[in-house]
């Protein structure tokens, strides 16, 4: 929940006991894992039920999307790709080279990514699911 007022803090995840500042700060990763849990938990749930339409109701993904001035978008396809991260590169220090590293196989994991596809006459728009779910973290609070 946020706030505005000074006080200390004592590290990550800590709480106050007074009773006029009863929550909790958890820190900025655990936004983070959140939002890749509840991704990877719609996508478990997306390919397993039996009526793609009804799931996507349920867990309150629009069918169609306001536009500035245009059209309204309309959802015509959910997408998933899955991939696997085999290794890495990046730009090798004090060189035009890049540092490649490739990874053993434990560390070799699947990733799976889900986005919505909308259209309208004038626009197409590929919308990632973290995109959608993000508001979701951002506007959880504890009971």
């Amino acid at each position: 929940m946020p706030h505005d007022h000074a006080h200390d803090h004592i590290g990550p995840g800590h709480n106050h006991t007074q009773a006029d500042h009863l929550h909790s700060h958890m820190p900025e990763q655990t936004a983070a894992e959140d939002l890749q849990a509840l991704a990877e938990q719609f996508i478990n749930g997306f390919r397993e039920a039996s009526d793609k339409t009804s799931y996507l109701r349920l867990t309150g993904i629009p069918f169609e999307i306001e536009t500035a001035g245009g059209p309204p978008l309309k959802l015509v396809d959910v997408e998933m790709t899955t991939g696997w991260q085999v290794g890495t590169a990046s730009p090798a220090f004090g060189s035009r080279d890049l540092s490649y590293l490739p990874l053993p196989g434990d560390l070799v994991a699947e990733r799976t990514n889900l986005h919505f596809v909308y259209v309208s006459l004038k626009e197409r728009r590929d919308i990632d699911l973290r995109e959608i779910l993000q508001p979701k973290v951002e506007g959880y609070t504890a009971p």
